[in-house]
């Protein structure tokens, strides 16, 4: 039977790990990691982004501090509040939320982030020790997809991947992440030729291109895990529907393993920056970061006792 990959459960697991270890950080050092969040504009879905960023943030036990700008706010008073915040002991994480009005820059204020704050991982510092296998901040949405196939599978080593899409955020940092990882690996694209038989040759395909279904299930290997990132809203029978890059329908009675949309690697994406936050912190105070204790086999296993421990 095809296993299906719960990202909204699996998510909750990780806040619930965060959770325990900013109690442990909070009794032992009477501090809190910190995350900034920079709104410019009235987006409303960037503004809904962000509530739901602050509000998990919060209920893990770590400060918030959330800047809502106008969306006249010129690029100059933008790259001014990141300075104020990489200098602030109490911020550990910065996120610019994206997209940026027109007038702005987007790359610019990026690259402005201390790159040890940065943890949507999109600075060019982290993006080049990603790439050449170094301690960097990683993408959020990636990051999560990397888990929860570490989760599935115990080791990846030695499986073929094909990841459909090439961007920034996510088709290339997840490539990276799969090599790490010691898999075969295979990028696709709009130019890609016979993109059905990279797929049916595929032990691992990741999706990430936003067209919606565009996958059927008899283009995948039996048996493979598919990790859908795509979401997609469509209108059927009159109302609007989410649905991933891959036809869910037909492609859960051949994978042996699937994300669903929604309800897949979403839910993973803000669990994976308060992750980043926790880990930024630990890294700015120099003791055992969470991955480092794994927080699939640590419940009730503090980072400061951790610590402790090694000492």
């Amino acid at each position: 039977m095809t296993v299906l990959i719960d990202g909204k459960a699996f998510a909750k697991r990780l806040r619930d790990f965060i959770s325990l270890q900013v109690a442990d950080i909070k009794s032992s050092l009477g501090v809190v990691p910190g995350l900034a969040t920079i709104l410019v504009g009235e987006d409303p879905a960037s503004e809904v982004y962000v509530r739901n960023k602050s509000k998990q943030t919060i209920e893990t036990g770590m400060a918030s501090f959330k800047h809502t700008l106008g969306s006249a706010t010129s690029e100059a008073e933008v790259l001014k509040l990141i300075a104020q915040l990489n200098a602030d002991d109490r911020v550990h994480g910065i996120l610019v939320q994206l997209p940026l009005p027109r007038h702005i820059n987007a790359e610019k204020v990026i690259n402005a982030i201390e790159p040890a704050k940065d943890v949507d991982g999109f600075h060019v510092s982290n993006v080049g020790m990603l790439g050449t296998g170094q301690k960097a901040m990683l993408p959020c949405t990636p990051l999560g997809c990397i888990m929860m196939l570490r989760d599935h599978f115990g080791s990846l080593s030695g499986k073929n991947a094909l990841v459909v899409g090439r961007s920034n955020i996510v088709g290339k940092p997840m490539a990276q992440l799969l090599l790490a990882d010691d898999c075969t690996v295979t990028m696709a694209h709009r130019y890609t030729e016979d993109l059905e038989g990279h797929c049916r040759r595929a032990d691992i395909l990741v999706m990430a291109v936003g067209r919606p279904e565009m996958i059927p299930g008899d283009w995948i290997k039996p048996g493979a895990t598919v990790i859908d990132v795509g979401i997609n809203r469509v209108e059927r029978d009159g109302t609007t529907k989410l649905v991933g890059d891959v036809d869910f329908k037909s492609a859960s009675l051949v994978a042996g393993a699937i994300t669903p949309v929604p309800g897949g690697v979403g839910p993973m994406t803000i669990a994976c920056l308060l992750f980043n936050t926790l880990t930024a912190f630990c890294r700015a105070k120099s003791i055992p970061e969470p991955e480092e204790i794994g927080f699939s086999l640590a419940e009730g296993v503090g980072i400061i006792r951790e610590f402790k421990q090694a000492s």
